[in-house]
């Protein structure tokens, strides 16, 4: 299925809210809705939501949402009727009855926050992907779009159909699912062991002793291991290859070496290259072209800019489709994109549609935003500025001289992705950022440049002086203040992790957005 099918998908999800054909609207007993909180509209429809009621009473969050957020953001409620909490129930062999649940007050508790978000979001605004906020249990909820033959509409997990959305309260929004949500509580790698239609790849990872690379739960207060995405075949696709098991696939990939589990093993980093750095949803890819650090040394090529979301592109041809008089080359590796977004307590799940071999890397254009630190990815989703007090809080970024902080700014602001890093006075800040492909590059610093305080700066790589000093209260404008400041060409000789360095030639204010590296 192709990008703008979803596009169109989405136009018409929105548009039926318009058309002759729109559901009735319900009416909870109110002349104006919008007087109403989220939990007033579940009492004066219990009838139909009273098993959930019971479950946001037992869970403790009743008067969360008979009340305004602190935040001012309101919340946004998935509310599953009572036909739906039954069917979780019969499905979930744990609880027998609806009382039986209640009596479990530490799962009530949790179900019922799994089911809010702490933010007023509008179907309008819902990504092909994860959702901007978290629940109030602390967990990511995801959206796919679904369209069929003469109907299309929201999931939510790949597991609850929105059957209506928009539904406007005093404190923020609910949109009613078919099914319940069913929190998530496995990792990826126990995600694998349930789904018998991957066994080939579940094999692979545990003869390459990857398993406890990918049976991580980042929700961990204990561990500080980060989350990844993973990008696996079903057995379909290793069987139309002609490869109906595990002995299969590692005398195809590594038939001369059964050390399945050394990283210099072809069939390790064949596993391995299905890992990748941080986690990712499809949305994170659309309009994007670059490579994506993986857990072997070759990186993944994501394009996100055309009509389909494709990895690898022209790297190999799997398939030719001849429809006379045109002939259509298959030349990558495209997603299902309808079962895609699945999320674990280890980050993301996506499925494929070609067996994903390890391809020579290209050089791509590189943008860094320390997405790479999670304290700085919190913060991200609120908008404020956020002191960093203490330097053994960030992994890749060091600074010295003054205090730093992290702002993000909301969409009034021109800066990359509307955040950046602030700091004033006399400093010195290095981050460390992924490995790039080698080969020459043209080296952009994403400032503000334009302001009288700001700084004149010296801009190292890997130590070595771009040689030239950059005052940043110039170069910008006073409509967009954010610009892209051209630092000269670097020549990386190899496949690594680079330095970038920043420092104050004059002392000054510095807001840093990015480092780019654009191919030559």
């Amino acid at each position: 299925m192709k990008r703008s099918t979803f596009i169109f998908g989405l136009i018409l999800i929105i548009s039926w809210n318009f058309s002759c054909n729109e559901p009735p609207e319900i009416n909870p007993g109110f002349e104006d809705m919008e007087q109403m909180t989220i939990y007033d509209y579940i009492v004066e429809n219990q009838s139909e939501y009273s098993s959930f009621l019971s479950i946001l009473q037992k869970g403790g969050i009743d008067k969360t949402l008979s009340a305004y957020n602190p935040d001012g953001i309101g919340y946004t409620l998935f509310l599953p009727d009572n036909n739906a909490i039954n069917r979780f129930i019969e499905d979930y062999t744990q609880f027998s009855s609806l009382d039986d649940l209640l009596n479990d007050q530490e799962y009530a508790s949790v179900l019922s926050r799994y089911h809010v978000v702490n933010m007023a979001i509008d179907a309008n605004d819902f990504p092909f992907g994860a959702l901007p906020e978290y629940t109030l249990s602390d967990d990511l909820l995801t959206v796919s779009f679904i369209i069929e033959t003469d109907t299309a509409y929201y999931k939510i997990n790949n597991q609850a159909p929105v059957v209506k959305e928009n539904i406007e309260l005093s404190n923020g929004f609910i949109h009613l699912i078919g099914e319940s949500l069913i929190p998530v509580t496995f990792t990826s790698y126990q995600w694998l062991e349930q789904h018998s239609e991957f066994s080939i790849f579940l094999a692979t990872i545990n003869a390459t002793g990857l398993k406890e690379t990918i049976d991580i739960n980042v929700k961990d207060e204990t561990t500080d291991l980060k989350p990844f995405t993973l990008f696996i075949e079903p057995d379909s696709i290793f069987n139309k290859n002609n490869i109906f098991s595990f002995e299969d696939l590692a005398s195809l990939i590594s038939p001369d070496n059964s050390d399945y589990t050394s990283t210099l093993n072809p069939l390790y980093n064949f596993a391995a290259y299905h890992i990748v750095a941080e986690s990712y949803f499809l949305d994170d890819f659309v309009e994007i072209s670059t490579n994506y650090p993986t857990y072997s040394e070759v990186p993944l090529h994501i394009d996100g800019t055309g009509l389909d979301i494709v990895i690898n592109k022209g790297k190999e041809i799997f398939d030719s489709i001849i429809i006379p008089p045109d002939t259509t080359i298959i030349d990558f590796v495209g997603f299902y994109y309808d079962f895609s977004n699945v999320l674990t307590q280890s980050g993301a799940i996506h499925f494929i549609n070609q067996i994903l071999k390890q391809q020579s890397p290209s050089r791509a254009d590189m943008t860094f935003e320390f997405y790479e630190e999670s304290l700085l990815n919190e913060y991200r989703l609120e908008d404020g500025t956020y002191l960093v007090e203490d330097t053994s809080w960030l992994d890749v970024i060091k600074w010295w001289g003054t205090d730093l902080f992290f702002v993000e700014a909301g969409e009034d602001n021109t800066a990359w992705s509307d955040d950046y890093l602030f700091m004033d006075g006399d400093f010195i800040i290095s981050y460390n950022i992924p490995k790039i492909v080698q080969g020459k590059y043209t080296a952009i610093l994403g400032a503000e440049a334009y302001n009288y305080a700001n700084a004149v700066v010296e801009v190292y790589i890997d130590g070595k002086n771009t040689g030239r000093l950059f005052d940043l209260a110039t170069g910008g404008s006073s409509s967009w203040p954010f610009t892209g400041i051209e630092l000269g060409t670097v020549n990386f000789t190899r496949y690594e992790e680079h330095t970038i360095e920043v420092r104050s030639l004059i002392p000054g204010r510095f807001c840093w957005d990015y480092i780019r590296f654009e191919p030559l």
